[in-house]
């Protein structure tokens, strides 16, 4: 799939074309959309002053070093990709993924006209916390968010998407800080977050769909 990609956008092929040719080859029925044709590239700012791009500071180093800052270059100029504006209008709920929100969500709401399409969406928008007691499954989200100032928790994480999304799901383990959630401007919804198989994965695609009340028999 890298290589194929690779080889067409060095075609000249756009990525939303490259996109959608790898998800009919794979047989997938879903519409995938890049957000952005454009390159848009994450450096990261280490403590000691030095910049490096984000593979260097995940694979190279492991992402063992600290960060004091986090850049998306290319994203000024960057545009929506074809339909991604609309799929986001139009949708019946918008689910922002458990994913790193700094280095993962940050660069797809930084894309000029995405975050604003979201926020227009807010209502209908639910976000899951990446974050379970105080730490991420894997991977440095919740480094990352102590070292740019941000709290790592479902408080955090809950600031950090308040203005895009009116509810938070949030593992049990985190059940008694809901009311903070709540505080921090999101509603907060209780489940199991942590996704061992297609079963839990399941049930927590349930769960999101009932917090923006879209209900869906098991």
């Amino acid at each position: 799939t890298h290589l194929y990609r690779t080889q067409r956008l060095s075609e000249g092929a756009a990525l939303h074309e490259v996109t959608a040719e790898v998800t009919r080859r794979w047989g997938l029925t879903v519409r995938l959309l890049p957000a952005s044709d454009d390159p848009v590239r994450t450096h990261v700012t280490l403590a000691d002053g030095e910049e490096v791009d984000f593979q260097t500071y995940f694979v190279g180093r492991q992402h063992a070093v600290a960060a004091s800052a986090v850049r998306f270059a290319g994203v000024d100029a960057a545009v929506a990709a074809p339909g991604v504006l609309e799929a986001i209008a139009d949708a019946a709920l918008v689910v922002v993924a458990p994913s790193n929100p700094i280095v993962s969500i940050g660069p797809v709401l930084a894309v000029p006209g995405i975050a604003e399409a979201v926020r227009a969406r807010r209502q209908h928008t639910v976000a899951v916390s990446p974050i379970i007691a105080g730490r991420a499954l894997k991977g440095p989200a919740d480094r990352l968010l102590r070292e740019l100032g941000h709290d790592a928790s479902v408080v955090g994480v809950a600031r950090l998407y308040a203005p895009v999304a009116s509810a938070l799901v949030i593992d049990e383990a985190d059940a008694a800080r809901a009311a903070e959630v709540d505080a921090a401007g999101l509603r907060a919804v209780v489940a199991p977050t942590v996704m061992h198989g297609p079963a839990e994965a399941a049930a927590l695609a349930r769960a999101v769909l009932a917090a923006g009340g879209i209900e869906v028999a098991p």
